[in-house]
């Protein structure tokens, strides 16, 4: 494992003090809801952010951006909070649809689009998954039924979405779309009023603004000049993005896995039962022995592929395998937390019960554990008949 570079050292100390000392107070404001903190309480962290110099700590002054390695290493401290990520401006899918933005935009796209959501003035959604009662896409994105076409220099979207993050309170949209070229992408300026939010669904976490809505599309009409690269390569574009937006998932819940190891520690070293502190007791310093083994294992996935993708790789099988090591590794980790501590586990009195249910939803956003060995399993296939 390659030490954090210097500079990621100083802006990750900056964004580990900002949360510890800012933003973990708010985790028990009044502002967090079933459906995600309230926008204004979005808006009064980032403003903390901007004056402390932690927004968007990830991309540099200048446009460019820290590499994988060096993103790893902030983003964990930005997620020592579920609230974190949200104020310094790294959370999903913002964090993933800045990098899309700027990898495929054109400059008058960035200006408009991805420029706002560097600065911490607007959040975004991102338009794919539809509903499973339809038979539309999910895990598998060939299957989109939501349809684009083109009309004079407008193109006309037709469709229904499904747990669409963020959606409500978005101000930037990236809707995923079938042309007759194939799978295209467009940018939209939201609120629109043919886009509908039907429903905000009730769902285990709880970390998003905005929460996971379903959503209705109407004849959206969108300028030709919004299409996002060109049509029928949405897909090569969305694997430009899936990458590294399933890494830094899991750079933030280490984060988080890290400060439920700590709070649960804490408690195994301070309560006392059947005459000594938890800790002594060989089934709870166990599970905590445990925890440490899966953090350190789940952190040297992620500079693994971390280094591949800084290597210029598209990283597409490795990040399948760190998205699956590490998700399953923080789910044991988040389960010994909550056991460890028993009722105090279970209860809303520390975040380790959200960090919890959250890292449950993990597992399956960004593709569930067994597609991504599926996937697996058919490189390995391939590679097998490659080398007869």
């Amino acid at each position: 494992m390659s030490a954090p570079s210097e500079r990621a050292r100083t802006i990750g100390a900056a964004v580990e003090a900002f949360v510890r000392d800012t933003i973990v107070p708010y985790e028990r404001d009044p502002r967090c809801g079933g459906h995600g903190p309230s926008d204004s309480l979005v808006i009064e962290m980032r403003e903390k952010a901007r004056a402390a110099g932690v927004l968007t700590p990830h991309i540099l002054s200048n446009g460019s951006h820290l590499n994988q390695r060096e993103t790893a290493y902030v983003l964990r401290q930005s997620g020592l909070s579920p609230l974190g990520p949200l104020a310094v401006n790294t959370a999903a899918p913002d964090e993933g649809n800045m990098f899309l933005l700027g990898k495929v935009g054109s400059e008058d796209q960035k200006r408009r689009f991805l420029d706002p959501l560097v600065r911490g003035e607007a959040r975004s959604a991102f338009f794919m998954t539809e509903p499973a009662a339809e038979g539309g896409a999910g895990s598998d994105p060939s299957m989109m039924l939501t349809t684009a076409k083109l009309d004079g220099n407008h193109w006309v979207v037709n469709g229904r979405k499904a747990f669409i993050t963020g959606a409500e309170g978005a101000k930037v949209g990236i809707v995923m779309a079938k042309s007759h070229d194939g799978a295209c992408m467009f940018l939209v300026d939201l609120p629109d009023p043919a886009i509908t939010i039907e429903r905000v669904l009730d769902t285990i976490d709880s970390s998003m603004p905005g929460g996971h809505a379903v959503v209705r599309i109407d004849n959206l009409r969108i300028p030709a000049d919004q299409m996002l690269g060109h049509s029928g390569e949405g897909f090569k574009y969305a694997q430009i993005r899936l990458a590294p937006a399933r890494l830094s998932h899991c750079m933030r819940w280490l984060g988080a896995c890290v400060r439920a190891n700590e709070i649960a520690t804490d408690y195994a070293n301070r309560r006392h039962a059947f005459g000594k502190p938890l800790i002594d007791h060989e089934g709870v310093g166990f599970m905590l022995a445990e925890n440490l083994i899966d953090l350190k294992q789940a952190e040297l996935m992620i500079d693994w592929c971390a280094g591949v993708l800084d290597a210029g790789e598209p990283g597409g099988a490795e990040s399948s395998m760190a998205k699956v090591a590490v998700s399953e590794a923080l789910m044991r980790v988040a389960d010994r937390c909550v056991q460890a501590m028993g009722g105090t586990g279970v209860s809303g009195d520390t975040i380790v019960e959200q960090v919890f249910r959250e890292i449950r939803a993990f597992r399956i956003y960004d593709g569930p554990t067994e597609v991504h060995k599926w996937s697996l399993a058919k490189k390995i296939k391939r590679d097998w008949k490659t080398a007869q």
